[in-house]
């Protein structure tokens, strides 16, 4: 009996072990549940008063909220609405650090702590296709919920990754946490309007913790030192934040002509001279690239990000060794820059010398797993 009923056993264990196995499918209702209340809008007002703009933001702590800059710019008071059934109001009491370049800002709200839970931020960038959802306020329609899919993970030097996405967004998103199906925040929404057609973009979480070190400032303060730039530095800025926005949407030869235009008209910007030698890489144009990077490394000289880049573009030119150089470089300034290791490795493999792949590869897989696991793939084909 016990023998004509084993092989019966042993199939209902194997379907009761693949249950076990198979991922639990997504609850998205009450995963928006666990996640709205750290979620909140924002509305600022002019030195009279009056409505100015609205926007989104999330804890990022007890009583700290993240949100797109572009949101409170020009902002002499905001405040904040909290998405739970209550919707109470707290005022914002200033800005404790700014990120022009990635446009975020991290506003001190008046709270009590025991009423914040802070979402968790998420140190894996998303992949193309995988599904998301977005809580904001588009259109002042508070507490708003849309989801789709990841369309493209993009690089945009000297600022990180940008996600696309396909979840709706509108005026109001501004600075909406962007969730993965664990409910962690993997980017930040911002509004991109280009052509009069709103592109669904987000900045990857991980610049959020490379916001700046700042004194508390109030807002109107913030709305003085904004203004107060001489005009070649405020034409060099429009130029620059233009050439992102094109840069955002992977239009490198539009991107091109803002950067010269912003190095030309403030030729100590280094940050615009990275973003030309990367859009002339991008165009193939390598001497060019150099000359872009080397002018960026005179003004930042300990720049592993700087280091990194140029040795890519000497990696495309066919100037391995530079390209060794420069890679090194960039470890000796940032012992964990995983992308620079890879890069070695994959130099090290183009010049056929695979025990220093190995070396590369094993510092690699210490630093960032999943890379290491591209690295391989790249040097298997």
């Amino acid at each position: 009996m016990l023998n004509r009923n084993l092989p019966r056993l042993l199939v209902l264990l194997s379907l009761l072990l693949a249950a076990q196995s198979a991922p639990a499918e997504t609850n998205l209702p009450e995963l928006v549940r666990k996640v709205k209340p750290a979620v909140v809008a924002i509305a600022t007002f002019d030195q009279k008063g009056e409505a100015l703009a609205t926007g989104s933001g999330f804890f990022l702590h007890p009583e700290q909220v993240l949100t797109n800059l572009h949101v409170i710019r020009g902002a002499y008071r905001a405040e904040i609405r909290t998405l739970d059934a209550k919707g109470r109001v707290y005022a914002v009491n200033g800005v404790l650090s700014v990120d022009e370049e990635g446009d975020l800002a991290l506003l001190s709200v008046d709270i009590p702590a025991d009423r914040v839970k802070p979402l968790q931020l998420s140190t894996v960038l998303p992949e193309d296709g995988e599904k998301i959802f977005v809580i904001g306020n588009p259109l002042r329609l508070e507490g708003s919920v849309s989801d789709g899919i990841v369309s493209a993970v993009r690089e945009v030097p000297n600022l990180g990754k940008i996600i696309q996405i396909t979840a709706p967004v509108s005026h109001g998103n501004s600075g909406s946490p962007l969730f993965n199906l664990q409910g962690q925040v993997i980017g930040i929404v911002t509004i991109r309007v280009i052509n009069g057609e709103n592109i669904n973009l987000a900045i990857e979480s991980a610049r959020v913790h490379r916001l700046p070190t700042s004194k508390f400032i109030m807002l109107p303060e913030l709305v003085a030192k904004i203004s107060e730039r001489d005009s070649a530095e405020a034409v060099a800025a429009s130029f620059y934040r233009s050439g992102l926005d094109s840069m955002w949407l992977g239009n490198y030869d539009g991107a091109l002509g803002y950067f010269e235009n912003a190095v030309n008209k403030d030729p100590k910007r280094a940050e615009a001279w990275i973003q030309v030698g990367y859009c002339k890489t991008k165009q193939g144009k390598t001497a060019d690239a150099i000359r872009a990077y080397q002018q960026a490394l005179q003004l930042r000289p300990d720049s592993a990000e700087v280091y990194n880049k140029l040795g890519d573009a000497h990696f495309y030119a066919g100037r391995f060794s530079d390209a060794i150089d420069s890679y090194k470089q960039a470890v000796r300034l940032e012992p964990k820059a995983a992308e620079a290791y890879y890069n070695l490795a994959l130099t090290y493999h183009e010049i056929g010398n695979p025990d220093l792949v190995a070396v590369q590869g094993k510092v690699l897989q210490r630093l960032d797993a999943k890379l290491y696991e591209k690295l391989l793939s790249e040097i298997q084909r």
